[in-house]
């Protein structure tokens, strides 16, 4: 079995595939500081909660925004699974072009799985704790990157910056005519974001000049792409399907 682990700034999301069937993922919050025991700790709570035996995973692929993180996590790999696990970066084969040595691993994956899985151009929208815009050309070149606040940063920042605003949960509501201060803030936030992902993805396709298909993903994209036909689909797992395919690449 594979297991893919991707440390994002907020979470670390975790798939898991046997052979080339994807099998389950969960979540950990990403905290600042853990030792590779906590690491195994909760590996093994949630793995053995799920059905599956340490000794099952054979392999592993790390792809990591929080460098500080990386070394107790790569040793607790190597502790409890036995495993030396595959670091993702530039270095390896990815199956993408890019003339950028310090792209994010994050947008690498992306960039990779969205190429490999739907074919270039491509638009890949990452909702995370930032909202990334990456397109790859018809030849599998990374072209652009665009980085922008994610809607919970836009979220918190508005009720931390202003005292009388609480915090809110992030739907949309079904009008944007507001009469309550919560549902003012839910419009103003859900309903802006929405607008400003349609206004980027027009302003890329004005400057590219040719057709290409819009692929999303990160854990708030559930938010947004039901709600705007700018976004063509809506792919949970696409980072677990770029470290899959960079493990394989590599792997050979």
């Amino acid at each position: 079995m594979l297991m893919t682990v991707d440390v994002g700034n907020t979470n670390i999301a975790v798939g898991i595939y046997r052979d080339d069937r994807f099998v389950t993922s969960f979540r950990m919050i990403t905290k600042s500081q853990r030792t590779s025991d906590e690491f195994g700790s909760e590996f093994y709570s949630i793995l053995t909660a799920k059905g599956i035996k340490l000794s099952e995973i054979t392999d592993v692929v790390v792809s990591s925004v929080v460098p500080n993180l990386n070394h107790a996590l790569v040793s607790s790999v190597k502790k409890y699974f036995h495993v030396d696990p595959m670091v993702i970066s530039t270095k390896l084969d990815t199956g993408i072009i890019t003339d950028i040595p310090d792209l994010g691993n994050d947008r690498l994956v992306d960039a990779a799985a969205a190429f490999h899985e739907y074919g270039g151009p491509v638009l890949v929208i990452d909702f995370g704790t930032a909202t990334t815009y990456d397109y790859i050309d018809a030849e599998g070149k990374f072209i652009t990157g665009i980085t922008a606040p994610g809607v919970q940063i836009e979220a918190d920042a508005l009720t931390n910056m202003a005292a009388q605003l609480p915090k809110i949960e992030l739907v949309k509501p079904a009008s944007a005519i507001a009469t309550d201060t919560i549902t003012s803030m839910q419009v103003g936030i859900v309903y802006g974001y929405i607008g400003s992902v349609e206004y980027i993805i027009n302003a890329v396709r004005e400057e590219m000049n040719e057709p290409f298909k819009v692929i999303a993903t990160g854990g708030l994209g559930s938010l947004i792409c039901p709600h705007t036909k700018a976004i063509d689909l809506y792919d949970p797992n696409l980072a677990y399907k770029g470290m899959k395919l960079i493990w394989e690449n590599n792997h050979k």
